[in-house]
């Protein structure tokens, strides 16, 4: 009896978790050429996916390509990409794979990936190189790996609130086989868009930011993206990145808003000092994004850093 019981109990937990799941589960929907048709922008399909990426300004402009953060698809460079586009420079900017309208690529999500599909996509649209890599956040890291790996390919580097710190551990759940999908089902992905917000110092002018956010989250492999770039974090310390760069000699712009809550301010001073050679801008009133909250500031100092470059 006592066994009979248990083994109800334990199908009643199954099966009240399994509908729990399925509540909460919002990727129910595939990638298709009509959805990416409707989003608009460009494809190519690359070694592990299709990516999705936007090209404006003169087709003889030098060319800067922008790298957005851990979730946020290109969408988060709206107000630097027009600027950079409209002072002459051919900007690039494109979904990390996971993320946007890009494929979802059952891999592991590593610095090793998002080195590769900058790489190749640069390929796939005929851009030799040398150019300006700017990366937002995460964003960051992707960029510094870049230059690292592929000096002869870079002229700059920006680098905007970028990650700072050694990766730490994830929760043990997020390391048992299937208790770590219904965790990111149920209690990860429905505070994510809403957590955007904390990006920012001022949150109240960007109403619209969570639901915007929320679209690329109806694709199936979202949360195995995030998932997998989370654990691969914790192999991964990217502050070993910046002295490569500071070494290279490379032109380094350095932006951070000084009310950012996300990657802290004060994690500037570690950078600036494996970098030496970086110009640094503190922005005032300005949280993670701050060319979304100060862009008559941020975007200005970026078009200078870059003219003064192509002199």
């Amino acid at each position: 009896m006592w066994l009979k019981a248990t083994g109800i109990g334990l199908l009643v937990i199954v099966v009240v978790a399994f509908g729990i799941d399925r509540y909460y589960d919002q990727e129910r929907s595939d990638l298709t050429d009509a959805v990416r048709q409707a989003a608009g922008g460009s494809y190519v399909r690359l070694p592990d996916g299709v990516a999705h990426y936007q090209v404006a300004g003169p087709d003889s402009g030098r060319v800067v390509v922008l790298v957005h953060g851990f979730s946020t698809p290109y969408y988060i460079w709206d107000p630097m990409f027009d600027d950079l586009a409209k002072a002459g420079f051919r900007v690039v900017r494109y979904d990390l794979y996971g993320r946007g309208y890009s494929d979802r690529p059952s891999v592991e999500y590593n610095a090793d990936l998002f080195d590769r599909q900058l790489a190749n996509l640069l390929a796939a649209l005929k851009i030799p190189g040398p150019v300006d890599v700017a990366g937002l956040s995460m964003g960051g890291a992707v960029v510094e790996t870049f230059a690292n790996r592929h000096p002869d390919k870079t002229r700059s580097v920006i680098l905007v609130d970028p990650v700072a710190s050694r990766g730490g551990r994830q929760p043990w759940t997020l390391h048992v086989p299937v208790l770590r999908d219904w965790v990111m089902t149920v209690l990860v992905a429905p505070t994510m868009a809403a957590g955007q917000l904390s990006d920012f110092h001022h949150p109240e002018r960007f109403p619209d930011w969570p639901a915007r956010y929320a679209v690329q989250m109806r694709y199936r492999g979202f949360r195995h993206a995030i998932l997998s770039t989370l654990l691969a974090s914790e192999h991964r310390d990217v502050t070993l990145e910046y002295p490569g760069v500071g070494k290279l000699g490379l032109p380094v712009l350095l932006i951070w808003g000084k009310e950012d809550h996300t990657v802290p301010f004060a994690l500037s001073e570690g950078i600036r000092k494996a970098i030496p050679q970086a110009e640094f801008h503190p922005i005032d009133d300005a949280g993670h994004i701050p060319y979304m909250e100060q862009p008559e500031v941020v975007n200005p100092i970026v078009i200078q850093f870059l003219r003064r470059l192509h002199k």
